[in-house]
């Protein structure tokens, strides 16, 4: 039987916490930052928990995290 491969993508994108959801970081966060808002760049600082629907196909691409 093959070994089950990590989505590599995936991988780099997403950790998995104690409790078994995936925290990730939002996008828009790294150039372009004069035009957005003081409040909206502090936002998009914090990270972010995977909904609850989209947590099964994470564990598909993720088998081995």
């Amino acid at each position: 039987m093959p070994k089950i491969k990590t989505n590599r993508a995936a991988a780099k994108r997403f950790k998995k916490t104690g409790t078994g959801k995936f925290v990730y970081n939002k996008s828009c966060g790294s150039h372009i930052l004069t035009k957005k808002t003081t409040k909206r760049k502090r936002s998009l600082r914090q990270s972010q928990i995977i909904d609850k629907s989209n947590r099964k196909e994470l564990r598909l691409l993720l088998p081995n995290h």
